[in-house]
């Protein structure tokens, strides 16, 4: 054998004896494995950690909570731990093992994100960073994480490392306790969103709470105080509810054409649902469904707005079962308590999709409204209440609304707004004739589509886009 090579040999045997016995380990004061070792004063690698999950929409309550309960012991600290790429990819666990044989996991700063926590408030949250505090006289180690599917990580974590399993439970336990009773969440009007990783890893939007009067919707008399009562108004009286056994959680349904004013009557509710948590889901991400009734439940009294129902009545996409995603919807309406403060709101354009799902999953659903297309009084109102500002003349007013038979308030919306940009595209104020003139445009055969795709029709227009209109649905039971 040549006698370098047998140097070599000789040499490397020595360095993986080396590294198997740790001797070589570096200890500087600034190496993970050192350092948590020195805090909780037992060897850190001989530790059980302790993982809990958080999901992405509660990461920023456990930001908020984990810096108050470190902040408890006036001496905590926060670091963040170096390493590159493979910091994200390791568990706490995995790195103190490998640490034993190689320091590569240097202190350093905490990683921070950036978090919605309101409509026009943001929260920096630590997004990778070391809590080591003491807590009930114990020190204790929790790594925070945020959820990242880049590096598999679909929902956020907390691991968590204390001298005994015992003393990371009790924290735990106080972390929940406290997890359960406190979300900037609470009262706030958010909606769910579908992740680019799919729903698990997707986050919630934050909406500003609408502000809308009850003059500035325009149903038939009596309409929308039957609406309001019923999702809102039941929540007054829950004490004689729970007192006579009946339940509290309640579903309406609003049905009719598009453009009718069922997104607008949604969001009156909204405007005067102050201090309530609303959950709004449309698309895909009713696909969280789930999720929105386990948070309506944990932050009640709460409205969960499903908007558009029967795009999902026999759609199976995002479904994990052989029954349709609205199933699931009703599914997880029945599974909440019934002295829940929960209101379902559902909203159609189809309801004969709508009425045979209902129709067996009977109780979900208390309470069905028509909303109609306008008759000649209301379309007055509707024409006048887009017309704020504008001199349109009394007799302009009610010869547009009694010409615009069948159409929808999308349309009156539209029809003022033709006669606005006429009279800007002139060089002229707006006034009666431009209005006459919208009125000329879009009643003619020739815009037949563009009344359609306004929600509205007259004659044959009503069998236009999607076929007729069907009519109202047959009785819902309460069956709860």
């Amino acid at each position: 054998m040549d006698e370098n090579l047998g140097k070599f040999i000789d040499n490397f045997a020595r360095l993986v004896e080396l590294a198997q016995s740790g001797q070589h380990r570096v200890q500087p004061g600034t190496q993970l494995l050192t350092t948590l070792t020195d805090h909780l004063a037992v060897q850190a690698e001989s530790v059980a950690v302790v993982v809990e999950e958080i999901p992405p929409h509660r990461f920023v309550d456990a930001d908020i909570l984990m810096e108050e309960l470190a902040a408890e012991d006036p001496e905590f600290r926060l670091v963040g731990i170096g390493g590159g790429d493979q910091r994200h990819h390791h568990s706490l666990s995995d790195m103190l093992q490998q640490s034993q044989l190689y320091p590569q996991y240097p202190l350093a700063q905490p990683d921070y994100t950036n978090l919605a926590v309101g409509p026009d408030q943001q929260r920096q949250a630590v997004a990778l960073g070391l809590w080591l505090f003491s807590h009930g006289g114990s020190p204790i180690a929790v790594l925070q994480r945020d959820a990242n599917p880049r590096y598999g990580r679909q929902s956020a974590s907390l691991e968590v490392l204390a001298g005994a399993t015992d003393q990371a439970a009790r924290f735990l336990a106080e972390f929940r306790r406290r997890m359960q009773h406190r979300s900037v969440l609470k009262g706030q009007v958010i909606s769910l969103v579908m992740g680019e990783y799919g729903p698990s890893a997707a986050g919630v939007t934050f909406h500003a709470r609408p502000a809308l009067a009850a003059s500035d919707v325009i149903l038939p008399d009596g309409l929308l105080e039957k609406v309001s009562d019923h999702a809102l108004g039941i929540a007054e009286h829950r004490d004689s509810l729970n007192k006579y056994g009946q339940h509290l959680k309640r579903g309406v349904l609003l049905y009719g054409r598009p453009g009718t004013g069922k997104t607008h009557t949604v969001r009156y509710l909204l405007s005067r649902s102050e201090g309530v948590t609303a959950i709004l889901l449309s698309g895909g991400s009713l696909a969280r469904i789930s999720e929105a009734a386990t948070m309506a439940r944990a932050l009640q009294p709460s409205i969960v707005v499903l908007e558009d129902c029967d795009l999902i009545a026999e759609d199976r996409s995002f479904g994990h079962g052989p029954q349709p995603l609205l199933f699931e919807v009703l599914d997880a309406m029945d599974g909440l308590a019934s002295d829940a403060d929960v209101a379902f709101v559902l909203t159609t354009n189809r309801v004969d999709m709508l009425e045979r799902a209902l129709a067996q999953r009977p109780g979900r659903v208390d309470l069905a409204v028509d909303i109609p297309l306008p008759a000649q009084a209301e379309r007055v109102s509707l024409i006048k209440l887009y017309a704020r500002g504008i001199p349109f003349s009394r007799n302009a007013v009610d010869d547009a609304a009694a010409r615009t038979e069948g159409t929808t308030a999308s349309f009156a919306r539209e029809l003022v707004r033709r006669a606005v940009v006429a009279g800007a595209l002139e060089g002229v104020p707006v006034a009666d004739h431009h209005l006459g003139k919208a009125v000329d445009d879009l009643m003619a055969d020739s815009a037949a589509l563009t009344r359609s795709l306004l929600g509205s029709g007259t004659g044959s227009d009503a069998e236009g886009i999607g076929g007729p209109f069907p009519g109202p649905p047959a009785t819902f039971h309460s069956g709860r």
